[in-house]
Parts: C-alpha cells; structure tokens; sequence
C-alpha cells in the first residue's frame, strides 16, 4: 500500500493505494480560510496539521496501515509558511489566493528585472516571493525570526518527518526557482532578503526526503520508518494520478481554482499573458499551466446568492435557464485573476440583465462565466506553442455532466472524464510514492493513464455560439477594467 496526502485550501485528503493504483481506502477533513481583511485570505498551519491528524486517525481505525511502503505529500502552491528555528510557525500562512502585496510585485520587479527571464513567469501577488516583501515591509519582526520558508504542504513534511525539503513542481511557484536548470536562483532570493539557508533543499518528486518519525508509526500503526518522497504542487501532483506525464498530454482541472495543465518537452513561456511554466513533478519534465483563481468557488458562491442547498442543486438550476445571444454575461473574478490579466483588483459582475431573467438564468451566466475564463486561459496557453493532443478533466467541478459537455462546447476542446479524477492530487503523491520504492519500472508503468468513464466532443453549432459569447465576456471585462489593450486570443 501507498499513502497520499493533499493539502487542499478547503480541506485534507489522504488516499490509500495498492499496487494496481486503485484508492482502496480515503479520508477527507474540512478547513476554513480567514480573509481579516480586503484581498487577504490566511490558514493557521496548525490548522492543516489537526486535521491531518484527524484524517490518519479515522483511516487507521477502519483499516490497518502495516501495509504502508511510503508516503506521498502534495498541496495547495504559492503558500508562505514562515517558521522559527524550532520550525513552529511565526504568524498564519499567506495563501495562493491572497491579493495584498501587488505594490510589493512593483517593487520586486525593479530589483530583480531578470526575474521573468529566470522564472519564466510574471510577478503576481499569488507568488510566494512577494508575500515575503510585504512580511518584511510589514512585519520586520516576523521577518527576522524567519528560519525556513516552507510552502504547505512541506510544513506537513517537517511534522510527519521533522525533515525540510519541497520539489522542484512546487519549488517553481515561489519565484525564486530557476525552472530551466531547476536550482535555487541566489539573486532572486536576494532581492527578498533571503539566504539559500532559509530554503529548503530541492528533490525531485520521488526521491525521499526524509521517513515518518517514531512516534507517529507508533500512533497510526505503521510497521517502520515509512519513507516520505517530495511529492509535488497540487497540480502537477493531479496530472500524475490521472497519468498526465509526457508532451502532448493536458488536463483541466476544476477546484476552487480553475487549471489548464500541458506537459512540455522542454522550457516553454508565454509570461505576457501570465501562462505559469514550471517544472513537473518527474525529473527532467515540465509544464505550462494557465490558472484561473475562481472557478468552482464561482459555483458555491453562486449557490449561497440563489439560495440553493448545493453546487449540484445549481447545477441542476441552470440547465432550465433560456440561452441566448443576449443571456446575462457573468465575470467570474471574485478573487482577482491570473491567466490571462494577472490583475489582483479585477472584480465578478453580472452584465446584461434584464427583468425577463430569473435565478436560472443568473446560474447559467455563472457557470458559462467559468467556463468562458478557462477558455481564455486555454488559448493564452496555446499562444506557447504547447498545443496538447489530450485534454483529461478532474476536480470535483468535474463530476457534473452538464459542466463537462458545457466546457466541451465553449473551449471546442475534446475532453476526456477519467476514474479517480476526483481524488488526482492525493492519488498522484501516492504514485510518487510507490515509485520510490520501484526505481526499475518505466515511467508509462508507474503513471498510466486512468481508465476514461466518459468523452466529451464539442458540439460545433454550440462552439460558434460560444465563441460569440467569449468575445462579449472579453469586451465586458476591458469595458470594466479600463483595459485598452488589442484583442486577447480567441480559442479556436
């Protein structure tokens, strides 16, 4: 057996694999985020680590874990976890999703111009490299108690193993990472005032970064010292479990956030319209990721405004709305966006309303809104040169039929549904974890592809329909943001 452990931003799972890669066994346990205030959004990392602990326990009750040969960790990107040097946490961690330090991203430009070339990736206040800035504009006492910055999920590798070490998919979030050579940039850590002393050291995702200390084989019942490999990013780790590893392969992923994945063979970037290029959790692989920060959040907050007791009673709701030219334009930037405005302060409106509209169709502009944003997204990716063959969907977005031809129709993309879509980051760590301790197997042996449940094709009278509409969502946005900039890239 394989263990996988992921720390989402709404909650931690931990997935148990067998040697087939079917999850035999899976534990889920919720978090909360703070938002203090505007553009804020923090997790205690005690947190994380309480309802890691709860996760192991309910698994270890109803089954044995002496099986376990090694343990995978993945999470959410991006994420400041500042420590002490007794490694407890010096305030709450700074998430992907926080907006706050767009003025330090100014600053951070003009001290590191060759940030972009390095990284291969704009400056956003979603970074980890920025938080630090402000931390240290903002909190110098904080900041100079700063023994290690960790992202997430290597907060809960120092508490599993009291090891420090992250891998080079996650390590490349930070803007610290120079991707092409996958090594610590001194520089860029320099302009942040860091040392290399306060990163931790870089793996790949299977090699071992350390083993599960004794006191926690003795409490969920281990038989040894588990080895606990690198892992990887969320994303990256999520292309893994559904067998999303060489070029020509993609994935679209529907969490909270919204991530179209393409594995490159080689360094690729379009950063001008803040497409992400960043190591893939395997050796020598990369990836470029367009990122969308509202997706299936849009859903559950449009569930709360329409009164409806579900995500999937939303859905329901909005296969009933009157589509048409002039239907309601919904934009889906709750939280800001990345790909392909990278504007911290874009903002969600509804355009286009009339008294002839109702709930439903307020519903449908939400989850076409979505899904026209990925579209974008998409296209901006492709403007690389990276134009994948394969699209494979996951995330619990995914699990909605009528989502899934929707996203067909708009993106003109062919998308495959694959088993255990919906578990893909946890699932992935624990196939990190079963190839670190199978070094001889092929990489086609350890991360097949997930059998397809279902095939979505783009049905071309809706695709032309979507596209006239995608270039309304576009013009709702410059009309909104003051953007006078030429036409962003159409899907084709």
């Amino acid at each position: 057996m394989y263990l996988g452990i992921d720390l989402g931003t709404s909650g931690v799972k931990v997935v148990l694999m067998d040697e087939q890669f079917r999850v035999q066994e899976s534990q889920s346990i919720s978090l909360t985020c703070d938002h203090p205030h505007p553009l804020w959004s923090e997790q205690a990392p005690a947190q994380w680590w309480q309802a890691t602990e709860q996760a192991l326990d309910q698994l270890a009750k109803r089954t044995s874990l002496q099986a376990v040969k090694a343990i995978g960790v993945t999470g959410q990107m991006h994420g400041a976890v500042l420590v002490d040097s007794d490694g407890q946490p010096l305030r709450p961690a700074i998430l992907w999703n926080d907006g706050r330090c767009a003025p330090q991203c100014e600053r951070l430009n003009q001290r590191a111009p060759s940030i972009e070339r390095i990284t291969g990736n704009q400056l956003m206040t979603g970074m980890t490299a920025p938080k630090l800035l402000w931390v240290a504009e903002h909190e110098p006492d904080i900041f100079s108690q700063i023994a290690q910055v960790l992202l997430p999920k290597d907060y809960l590798r120092w508490k599993l193993s009291g090891c420090y070490a992250t891998d080079m998919s996650d390590a490349s979030g930070t803007l610290w990472l120079n991707v092409a050579t996958r090594q610590w940039d001194e520089t860029l850590l320099e302009a942040c005032g860091l040392t290399l002393q306060q990163v931790p050291p870089l793996l790949e995702g299977p090699e071992v970064s350390g083993h599960l200390l004794e006191e926690h084989q003795q409490r969920w019942g281990f038989s040894s010292a588990v080895p606990i490999v690198a892992g990887g990013g969320d994303n990256a780790a999520g292309a893994l479990g559904v067998g999303v590893w060489q070029s020509g392969q993609a994935m679209l992923s529907l969490g909270t956030s919204g991530v179209y994945f393409a594995v490159s063979d080689g360094f690729y970037a379009n950063s001008r319209q803040a497409v992400h290029s960043f190591c893939h959790a395997l050796p020598e692989t990369w990836h470029l990721m367009s990122v969308m920060l509202s997706a299936a959040f849009c859903l559950d907050w449009g569930a709360k405004i329409t009164g409806q007791a579900s995500v999937s009673d939303f859905l329901q709701l909005a296969q009933h709305a009157k589509v048409e030219d002039r239907s309601p334009i919904f934009l889906p930037y709750l939280a800001g966006e990345r790909t392909p405005h990278n504007d911290p302060y874009a903002t969600g409106s509804f355009t286009g309303l009339t008294a002839q509209h109702g709930l439903a169709e307020l519903a449908f502009a939400v989850i076409e809104g979505v899904s026209l944003g990925l579209a974008q997204g998409m296209a901006a990716l492709h403007q690389s040169g990276v134009v994948p063959t394969s699209v494979t969907l996951i995330g619990g977005g995914a699990k909605s039929e009528f989502w899934r031809q929707l996203l067909a129709d708009v993106t003109g993309q062919c998308l495959d549904y694959r088993q255990d879509g919906d578990v893909g980051p946890a699932l992935g760590a624990a196939r990190l974890a079963k190839m670190a301790c199978s070094p001889a197997l092929s990489l086609a042996e350890h991360f097949p592809l997930s059998p397809v449940v279902a095939t979505y094709r783009p049905q071309p009278e809706r695709h032309r329909f979507f596209q006239q509409r995608l270039g309304l969502f576009q013009q709702k946005y410059r009309q909104l943001s003051g953007e006078t900039q030429g036409e962003l890239a159409q899907v084709g």
